[in-house]
């Protein structure tokens, strides 16, 4: 674009549009928005996908990596090409970042945290020299704000791939390029570990909103942490991190074992004075909890000798940074890879609980610590001395179990201190309850409020996720029919299966050919399969919906990947079955309606859960080789 051009483009932003222009609606980002925006703060962003890097040049013909300069700073990153003259394209995103610069002008301490990036996608014609004269009309005071290009169409192809922008040449009927460019805009915040966390449309373009999101992501920024200690932000994701695994550019981002060091917390405060929205912790009047008892819970939480083989904790179901349940798996696996028919349940809260496991068949930490040591397909001990006879002789266990409970290990003290632990497990102050049980009028955002008055109202959610006017638990101890297990039953396996054999490659299989590669998976009737009542066929608890967002996939068998195909199966009034509870029926919720019930749960998460999992990162997990059986004992009944 000549100098003429350039003039005559920068002139068009400060006066009035050209009787084209005024012909065509113009974008949102031109005018005042017509709704308040949600205060900072009272939302989240959640990461959407890695930022792509790439070869650029600057302004000044310097060859720099897209990556270094983001460098440490919040990035608003778009692109245009210099020519654009469609108002609601390229000229709407350099004039709302205009904007976005001159109100940052007055607000230095959000300027010096936040860059502007824009790169063109015309390196043909945008060179480094142009794009200085072109920034130039644009900058305001020595704002961060730097124009790039690249230095071919070669090195650009990849950077716009990796942002999924997708950009054609416009040629006239004789096939000559008219110099212009097909494309849809978008501009892309990112955070500063290069995760992009928003991305705007034309529609959603807008200096209000964008310097809102700005605002919230600086507030959401965790505090620096000693070195070799865990990132706050790494405390929310498997640490094999298989984000975008089904892409064929997906490359690891796995965190070493090693990398996972936390911080011990005093975890019986949260059971002593529960945080906001939970209320007085119910404890048995035989285990009193003692910081002791938590110690030595934790301790056999995580500790991976307590399995038959040395080899498998609690702690490997229930995993911490994955909502103390399982993210990775629909139903969980057991001791040398055994099948377990059913999804790892959230350990949150657990100590609220009237009924555990799925089915409820259990009505006490003390008891329910003993199933999964035992069963043959999960921790798999023999017998319930094996296990006790495996702690007397632990040399960093001697003495523990006498100063938790003046005395040594046995089938009752071992299911003590288990439960101790999981009763500190105690996650709330959630915006949620700070919106409604603290009365801050700015912590909820109003997407979630109107979820919340669907939750008790046309959605119906309430009548078994209960709460009240001083505490909410979102459940109501009670066991329920859905229709989830009535469907799993009677549906019939596909002719094929999809099966992913690497990074973004799928193959159809025959259903037939994968037969005898797993064990069968038994069926499951529910609590009938302890009450032997027909009436309880496919029933299971009501779990708790506090920190919900953490503890995908959903249902007792894993089956609902997302909290939105959890909401869309009760919205058609789950599964019809001669057992199905009368509390469903078919809601009538719009895709709105939809997305606002999910934005209510999602702000259900606790505001101490990363103390928690920090904690649960400071745990030992137990060397196999330092417990051992008595070779005399370890022989008998062999």
């Amino acid at each position: 674009m000549g100098t003429i051009a350039l003039l005559c483009f920068l002139f068009n932003l400060v006066t009035p549009l050209s009787q084209a222009q005024e012909t065509k609606p113009l974008a949102p980002g031109y005018t005042a928005l017509p709704f308040e925006p949600a205060k900072p703060g009272t939302y989240t962003l959640p990461v959407i996908t890695k930022a792509a890097d790439g070869q650029v040049i600057t302004s000044n013909n310097q060859p720099k990596n897209l990556h270094d300069l983001m460098g440490d700073k919040l990035v608003l990153l778009s692109f245009i090409y210099a020519a654009c003259s469609d108002v609601n394209g390229c000229p709407l995103a350099t004039q709302v970042l205009h904007k976005i610069s001159r109100q940052l002008q007055k607000q230095p301490e959000l300027a010096d945290k936040l860059r502007l990036l824009t790169l063109s996608f015309n390196p043909a014609q945008d060179t480094p020299e142009m794009m200085r004269h072109y920034g130039e009309g644009f900058k305001t005071g020595d704002f961060d704000w730097q124009f790039l290009t690249t230095k071919d169409e070669a090195s650009l192809q990849p950077i716009l791939g990796g942002y999924q922008q997708n950009v054609q040449k416009v040629y006239d009927d004789k096939g000559q390029f008219t110099g212009t460019f097909s494309h849809l805009l978008r501009v892309y915040l990112i955070d500063k570990d290069k995760n992009v966390r928003n991305i705007y449309s034309v529609d959603f373009l807008h200096a209000d909103t964008l310097i809102n999101d700005v605002k919230t992501l600086l507030a959401d920024a965790k505090p620096e942490v000693a070195p070799g200690l865990v990132q706050a932000e790494m405390l929310f994701q498997p640490g094999d991190n298989k984000q975008n695994y089904q892409q064929t550019d997906y490359q690891t981002r796995s965190l070493a074992l090693a990398q996972r060091r936390g911080i011990p917390a005093k975890l019986i405060e949260f059971a002593q004075k529960p945080p906001l929205g939970l209320p007085k912790l119910p404890v048995p009047k035989d285990n009193p909890l003692t910081n002791a008892k938590i110690e030595l819970g934790r301790k056999l939480f995580f500790d991976r000798r307590l399995s038959l083989n040395n080899t498998f904790s609690c702690a490997i179901c229930h995993i911490p940074e994955q909502g103390f349940s399982n993210n990775e798996m629909t139903s969980a696996v057991g001791i040398e890879g055994r099948s377990v028919r059913r999804n790892s349940p959230s350990l949150y809260n657990v100590g609220y609980a009237q009924l555990l496991f799925h089915d409820g068949r259990e009505n006490s930490l003390e008891q329910q610590a003993w199933g999964p040591l035992l069963a043959h397909n999960e921790m798999a001990n023999p017998s319930i001395g094996y296990v006790v006879d495996k702690l007397k002789v632990s040399a960093d266990y001697r003495g523990l179990f006498e100063k938790a409970f003046n005395k040594g290990p046995t089938m009752e003290t071992i299911g003590q201190a288990l439960a101790s632990y999981q009763r500190a497990l105690n996650a709330a102050d959630s915006p949620f309850d700070r919106w409604y049980f603290g009365k801050q009028k700015s912590a909820l955002s109003e997407a979630a409020q109107r979820g919340f008055s669907l939750f008790t109202g046309k959605a119906t959610c309430s009548a078994c996720h209960t709460l009240d006017d001083k505490s909410a638990l979102f459940t109501d101890q009670k066991r329920h029919n859905t229709g989830i297990g009535y469907a799993e039953s009677m549906q019939k396996s596909p002719e094929q299966q999809k099966v992913q054999v690497a990074p973004g490659v799928f193959v159809d299989v025959n259903s037939a050919n994968l037969k005898g590669l797993n064990a069968e998976k038994p069926g499951d009737l529910g609590y009938y399969e302890i009450s032997q009542n027909p009436a309880d066929r496919w029933a299971y608890k009501t779990p708790s919906l506090r920190n919900v967002a953490l503890s995908a996939p959903y249902m007792h068998n894993g089956s609902l990947p997302t909290l939105a195909e959890v909401v869309k199966f009760y919205n058609q009034g789950g599964a019809v079955n001669e057992n199905l509870s009368p509390l469903l029926k078919p809601l009538g919720l719009s895709d709105r309606e939809s997305a606002d019930l999910v934005a209510f749960l999602t702000a259900l998460t606790g505001g101490n859960v990363s103390t928690l999992i920090s904690d649960a990162f400071a745990a030992p997990v137990g060397d196999s080789g330092t417990m051992a059986l008595p070779m005399s004992r370890a022989s008998k009944g062999r």
